[in-house]
């Protein structure tokens, strides 16, 4: 399994006249966190499109709002990856507000797909390869 955090402040732009985080900024953060997430792997997401000529397009979006975030308030944005990726990877999210509260669950598929071949492909060896140490079997 892989985890990782990060910390998103609620800027005001993001919030609707009741001073909450509008609805559809938690999209957002989850892309946030599952960029930071695979670029503390070692491979930018950038990489993977320039490079390897693989985009990563959401085939499923999943959203649980439980509180809402307000304005100016840090978020830390907790992202997961449960099952080892192959066509598809799933990342799981949560955010927590300064307080330590759950505010918002949700999940997002996407799936690796090579530009020139317009086709869904496999993950690329090199991400997997630094996927790998967190899905190995305990010893």
């Amino acid at each position: 399994m892989y985890r990782h955090q990060c910390q998103e402040r609620v800027r005001y732009g993001q919030t609707d006249q009741m001073g909450y985080l509008y609805y559809g900024q938690y999209a957002l953060l989850y892309e946030i966190g599952r960029t930071e997430a695979i670029r503390a792997l070692g491979m930018p997401y950038k990489y993977m499109e320039n490079e390897l000529g693989i985009v990563m397009p959401v085939l499923k979006l999943e959203i649980r709002y439980l509180k809402p975030a307000f304005y100016d308030e840090l978020l830390t944005i907790h992202t997961v990856v449960k099952e080892r990726p192959t066509k598809l990877i799933r990342f799981e999210h949560e955010i927590v507000n300064e307080s330590g509260e759950v505010i918002n669950r949700g999940a997002v598929t996407l799936c690796f797909y090579h530009v020139q071949t317009q086709r869904m492909v496999r993950i690329p060896e090199a991400f997997d390869r630094l996927m790998e140490p967190y899905f190995r079997e305990r010893e």
